[in-house]
């Protein structure tokens, strides 16, 4: 398969993937009067969901890494998209919630095939500005599906949300079953795939920038979290109003990913990363800035927001590449390993921002903030070494 093939594969996958991350956003309080449910209680979902992508993510790496990508990756599209079917059938939270894990664990081998597809073809600055298209995709899902979510649950109901990503997954699974997948090409592992990843989780040629990556994806995804009850509560915004807050996340995001695919061969990964981490923590402390002082302007929140996750589209393709490359062992290890690392944050930070969501947006501005700076320490930190 040509790198340009592997471009669009991937960036196909994980567009339906991330999806299941925010396509739903707008409808979350329809989907709690259905289940009758405090919207609070629905919000935990995208905390399963994002445990769910975690928990298996060291498995499908090993198991692409023993019987190959082609049949991994058919699997994890399959168990997506049955749960994406199954999710409206449902009639109660707990099954809700439970569908949201399994949809997780799905995600989360696509998640992790597209990222090891991408490694196959790349390598170094290339493979940076190759993850930067990954980026891309993600942004389209998280804003721009956010906003077709909102229309969809207008003019269909919040149950033809999932019908369709579902239907949409099944579709990729079959495109996928009829593409020729090039032979592995990795020494064959001669330890056992727990002590592969302990040697490259305890390098931290890898695991600083997996962390810096993580932290700054946490922003995001707090946001997700607590960010609906804020602004369709207080502020009494619809469910398109918060839909049409795609468009600016997702102009800020694209921007970011297509700076990184632009500029990264000119002016090497570290700079790039250092600038993308620091404007993260600006949108951050803007953001409790203004919860504190000025609570009653939306404007306040969410447009700092769009340049965190500017600063956030910069830095995180960075941060797979630079990971990457400093692993002391080659193959789907690493990159399944840093994204295992990036959903377990991002599922614990979740969990945080479901506890403390609330009218109130000084907390979640809070929480973005300390997750901005951990993320400036361990670039500053971290060691230049990097092969290839």
């Amino acid at each position: 398969m040509k790198p340009g093939a592997t471009l669009l594969i991937t960036c196909s996958t994980v567009f339906l993937a991330q999806l299941g991350m925010s396509i739903y956003l707008p409808a979350l309080p329809a989907i709690a009067e259905y289940l009758n449910a405090q919207p609070s209680q629905v919000s935990w979902g995208l905390s399963l969901y994002l445990i769910g992508m975690a928990l298996p993510m060291l498995f499908w790496g090993s198991l692409a890494q023993r019987i190959g990508r082609k049949p991994v990756l058919l699997a994890a599209l399959g168990v997506y998209g049955l749960a994406n079917l199954a999710l409206p059938l449902g009639s109660t939270l707990e099954s809700f919630l439970l569908l949201r894990l399994i949809q997780g664990i799905g995600a989360s081998g696509i998640s992790v095939m597209a990222r090891v597809l991408i490694r196959d073809s790349f390598q170094g600055d290339l493979l940076a500005k190759a993850l930067s298209w990954i980026s891309i995709s993600f942004v389209v899902a998280l804003g721009i599906g956010q906003y077709l979510g909102s229309i969809i649950e207008v003019t269909l109901g919040w149950q033809a949300i999932f019908y369709l990503l579902g239907l949409s997954c099944l579709t990729m699974a079959m495109i996928v079953s009829r593409v020729s997948f090039p032979a592995l090409t990795d020494e064959p592992a001669t330890a056992s795939s727990w002590t592969i990843y302990r040697l490259i989780v305890i390098d931290r040629a890898f695991l600083l920038p997996a962390l810096a990556g993580g932290l700054g994806y946490g922003v995001i995804i707090a946001f997700n979290t607590a960010a609906p009850l804020i602004l369709q509560g207080p502020f009494n915004w619809s469910s398109v109003d918060y839909g049409l807050l795609g468009w600016p996340i997702s102009a800020a995001y694209f921007l970011g990913a297509l700076a990184v695919n632009r500029f990264v061969l000119r002016t090497g990964q570290r700079w790039l990363m250092t600038m993308g981490v620091g404007l993260v923590m600006v949108g951050s402390a803007v953001m409790l800035l203004g919860s504190l002082t000025a609570s009653s302007i939306a404007l306040l929140l969410w447009l700092p927001y769009c340049v965190a996750v500017f600063g956030q589209s910069l830095s995180y393709p960075i941060s797979l590449s630079r990971a990457n490359d400093g692993a002391p062992i080659a193959g789907a290890y690493a990159m399944a390993l840093s994204g295992f690392i990036h959903q377990l944050m991002a599922a614990l930070i979740g969990a945080i921002a479901s506890l403390i969501a609330g009218p109130q947006a000084w907390p979640l501005s809070v929480l973005c903030t300390l997750l901005a700076v951990g993320a400036l320490l361990c670039v500053s930190i971290a060691p230049t070494r990097a092969k290839g």
